[in-house]
C-alpha cells in the first residue's frame, strides 16, 4: 500500500513524490540505470531495451528492478499496489514487447520523453501474468505518471483492458481504481482549511472549537480510500514554495500525513506493513531524493551525464546520519 502526490514550484518545477509501504522489507536503495541498458525479463526471453537513462528506488535481483524514478527527459512514475482488480495477459503475444507487471516501470522510465507519448505507445507491449523474483507472485500494480511539463496520467489493467487516464488531483494511492476513488472526492466537498462559520440551531448559536474544524469529517485511517482524500486535501492547500529544497521539504510534511509507524498497521500473516522509505523525483534538475524509515535522512542523487553515460548501472548507499546528504 502506497500513496503518490505531485507538487509544482512557483518556477514551475514539478515533482513526483511517493510514499512506499510494504510488509516485506523490499531492501531498494538508489539506482542509476544509463542510457541503452538491456533489460532481462521473466515474459519474454528477448527482454527489452532502455535508450534513456533514469534513476530511481531499485535491487539487483539477477537483473535490475526499480520501483519509481525519473528519466533523463523528466518523465518520472511510481508503482503502487493494485491488489483485487488488476488484470494481465494470461500469455505473451508475437510482435510486442511483453513485460511482467514488475517490469513496466523500466520500459516507461527507458522509453518515452512525456507522459502524453505513452499514451500513444501502449499498444507496443503487453502486461502478462508472470510472477516477480523475491516476491515469487504476480505482483498486481497500476502505475502514475508525470512529466516536467505537468502532465499527469494513471495506467491501470483490469478485465477489460487497459485504461490510460488524465490525474486532475496529481494523487493516486491503491484499490479501488482511479475513477472510483475521484467520485468519491464528493463525499467531502465541505473539508477546507479555514473554520466553518458559526451554525444557528432554533436559539442555540454554535461555534467551531477554533482554526481546524474545517477538517472535520477527514478520514484519518490508513486505509487507500482514506489517504487518498487526505492526500488531495494537504496537496490542494499547501504552500506553494519557490526552490526545489523547499519543495523537498513541503512534500515531506505533506507524507507525514500518510506515513504509516511500524506497528500500528498489522496484516492478516502478522507482519508490519509500514512505511519503509519516500521517494521524491524532481523532474526539472533531474533528481531522486529517498528518504528512509530507519532515520529519515534524504539522500539526494543528480542524473549526471556521467551516470547516464556509464557502461553499467551504479548504485548508491543511504548514509545513516541526521540531515541531508548530497550524492552528487
Amino acid at each position: 500500500m502506497c500513496t503518490s502526490v505531485t507538487y509544482q514550484t512557483t518556477t514551475g518545477d514539478q515533482f513526483l513524490a511517493r510514499t512506499m509501504d510494504f510488509g516485506f522489507e523490499l531492501g531498494g536503495r538508489p539506482v542509476a540505470i544509463p542510457r541503452n541498458h538491456h533489460f532481462n525479463s521473466v515474459a519474454d526471453s528477448d527482454g527489452f531495451d532502455a535508450p534513456y537513462s533514469f534513476i530511481g528506488t531499485g535491487r539487483n535481483l539477477n537483473g535490475y528492478i526499480l520501483v519509481d524514478g525519473v528519466n533523463e527527459h523528466g518523465v518520472s512514475a511510481a508503482a503502487l499496489y493494485f491488489a483485487g482488480q488488476a488484470q494481465y495477459a494470461d500469455e505473451a503475444v508475437a510482435g510486442k514487447v511483453n513485460l511482467a507487471p514488475h517490469e513496466v516501470m523500466m520500459w516507461i522510465l527507458g522509453n518515452v520523453k512525456s507522459a502524453a507519448e505513452l499514451g500513444q505507445r501502449l499498444a507496443e507491449f503487453n502486461i502478462v501474468a508472470a510472477a516477480a523474483p523475491l516476491l515469487n507472485i504476480v505482483v498486481p500494480l497500476h502505475w502514475i505518471v508525470s512529466d516536467r511539463n505537468g502532465a499527469t496520467y494513471v495506467l491501470e489493467q483490469e478485465a477489460d483492458g487497459i485504461h490510460y487516464m488524465q490525474n486532475p488531483v496529481g494523487v493516486m494511492t491503491n484499490t479501488p481504481d482511479f475513477n472510483w476513488h475521484l467520485k468519491n472526492l464528493s463525499n467531502y466537498v465541505q473539508l477546507q482549511p479555514t473554520p466553518h462559520p458559526d451554525r444557528q440551531y432554533g436559539d442555540l448559536t454554535v461555534r467551531a472549537f477554533g482554526p481546524g474544524t474545517g477538517a472535520l469529517g477527514m478520514p484519518g485511517d490508513y486505509t487507500s480510500v482514506a489517504r487518498f482524500v487526505r492526500t488531495v486535501f494537504m496537496r490542494q492547500h499547501t504552500e506553494t514554495v519557490d526552490t526545489d529544497a523547499q519543495a523537498v521539504n513541503a512534500l515531506s510534511h505533506m507524507l507525514n500525513s500518510v506515513e504509516i509507524p511500524k506497528g500500528v498497521k498489522v496484516k492478516a500473516d502478522g507482519s508490519d506493513d509500514y512505511t519503509q522509505y519516500r521517494a521524491y523525483m524532481s523532474m526539472n534538475e533531474p533528481a531522486f531524493y529517498m528518504q528512509p524509515y530507519e532515520d529519515q535522512t534524504i539522500t539526494r542523487v543528480a542524473l549526471t551525464e556521467e551516470l547516464m553515460t556509464a557502461d553499467q548501472p551504479k548504485e548508491f548507499t543511504l548514509d545513516k546520519v541526521q540531515g541531508f546528504v548530497d550524492r552528487v
